[in-house]
């Protein structure tokens, strides 16, 4: 009888496979704990993954690597038959296999999909049979200031750099989405027409205007096309986020440039004001701008209309500096005024009263003597080189016989 079971047991003994450290074989996971999985693989006892044995990645738990009934791949890390001790190494096997895929998609620009594994100082890693890295800067076209909740995220990426030798790995999520992002934005491009408006959400404020997303890609409203007004800033009319209507002024396919207008896109002011004003009307508006033959003054949001120097004032003036400045609030009458021309005339003199002209000069009476305070005091010297007075004797002598002619007279 024990000959029988010696027999067996030697039969079941020939059916084990045989191990030595190094070797790769197959097996089957049975059983996961937090910190190692066990595997059954034909030997006369299980081994066992330890959890950093599992990837080449920092792992929180064996279960995210294997599940129970997974056949994996492994290499013998370890045996210990007195103990029944067998450790085996998953991430040994995926590193191996691994160089050589990674080679290949790097030379090919093969994008593929990795799962974040951890989030580190300076960026993501994943898990691609060796430890992959996705540097901060690589991650998104846009700035990221928080990767706390991209653990878990799927991302897809091409290989940026590999160097085997020292074990290092750089994936790009953002060349992914840059080479979409160029793709999209030809296509958009392909089909915009100059003209044609179109409903856009406001990116981003620059001190030059405004970038407006309209379908994937973006397009820029130089600070002169946001308003028919003028505009200091651009966050003075939008915002970020804000949603607009935009007309298409231009389109570079070769630059990958678009232009944009909101202001083309509303009414103008000229059509605004199309009955608005009329001959002879007195209106309120600010100065714009001072030229040497005249004032541009604004009197509706985006309708200025021209003062001409001749309009400024009663007096002649030289320049119109001399009595207007930049933003001045000023009254003005208008005399011409055609919107179909864009086209206004304005007069800032005829809302004043024209000042008084200068009295003749009364002349002396024919016959009889002049009032005594009526008599001019005049001196030679006050009349210096006047061509136009002459000082000869008989003039002299009048105005002498004007002064003393009373006193003689009550002398008599």
């Amino acid at each position: 009888m024990s000959e029988e079971i010696n027999v067996q047991d030697q039969a079941a003994m020939d059916n084990f496979v045989s191990l030595k450290k190094g070797d790769t074989v197959k097996g089957t996971i049975i059983k996961i704990d937090d910190n190692q999985a066990y595997v059954s693989l034909g030997y006369k006892y299980d081994g066992v993954i330890p959890v950093r044995e599992l990837s080449a990645v920092q792992l929180d738990n064996a279960n995210d690597a294997v599940q129970v009934g997974q056949e994996v791949e492994l290499k013998v890390v370890s045996i210990d038959d007195e103990k029944e001790k067998l450790v085996l190494s998953k991430r040994l096997i995926d590193g191996e296999r691994a160089w050589d895929a990674l080679q290949s998609r790097f030379e090919s620009g093969e994008v593929f999909e990795v799962a974040v594994a951890d989030v580190v100082k300076g960026g993501l890693v994943a898990d691609v049979g060796v430890r992959g890295f996705i540097p901060a800067s690589m991650v998104e076209r846009h700035f990221v200031e928080d990767f706390s909740d991209y653990k878990g995220r799927t991302l897809r990426v091409k290989v940026k750099e590999i160097d085997r030798e020292n074990n290092k790995v750089i994936l790009s999520a953002k060349d992914v989405l840059d080479a979409e992002f160029e793709q999209n934005k030809q296509q958009v491009i392909a089909g915009l027409q100059v003209g044609a408006q179109l409903e856009g959400t406001v990116q981003r404020l620059t001190p030059f205007g405004a970038f407006v997303d309209i379908g994937g890609i973006d397009g820029l409203v130089h600070v002169s096309e946001l308003s028919w007004q003028h505009v200091a800033h651009p966050k003075d009319v939008v915002s970020e986020g804000q949603k607009v209507t935009v007309k298409v002024l231009k389109v570079d396919p070769a630059a990958g440039k678009i232009s944009l207008s909101i202001k083309a896109a509303q009414p103008g002011p000229w059509e605004s004001t199309a009955g608005q004003f009329n001959v002879g009307d007195i209106v309120t508006g600010t100065v714009r701008r001072l030229v040497t033959f005249g004032a541009f003054v604004e009197i509706a949001p985006g309708v200025e209309g021209l003062v001409h120097i001749s309009q400024i004032a009663h007096r002649h003036i030289a320049t119109p500096f001399e009595v207007l400045k930049e933003g001045q609030e000023v009254q003005a009458k208008v005399l011409d005024f055609n919107p179909a021309e864009k086209r206004v005339s304005l007069s800032i003199k005829e809302t004043e009263e024209a000042p008084e002209q200068p009295a003749a000069a009364e002349q002396a009476p024919k016959s009889g003597r002049p009032q005594r305070e009526r008599t001019p005091q005049v001196k030679p010297e006050d009349l210096g080189n006047n061509p136009n007075v002459s000082l000869n004797s008989s003039s002299m002598s009048y105005s002498l016989a004007e002064r003393f002619g009373d006193k003689l007279s009550k002398l008599k």
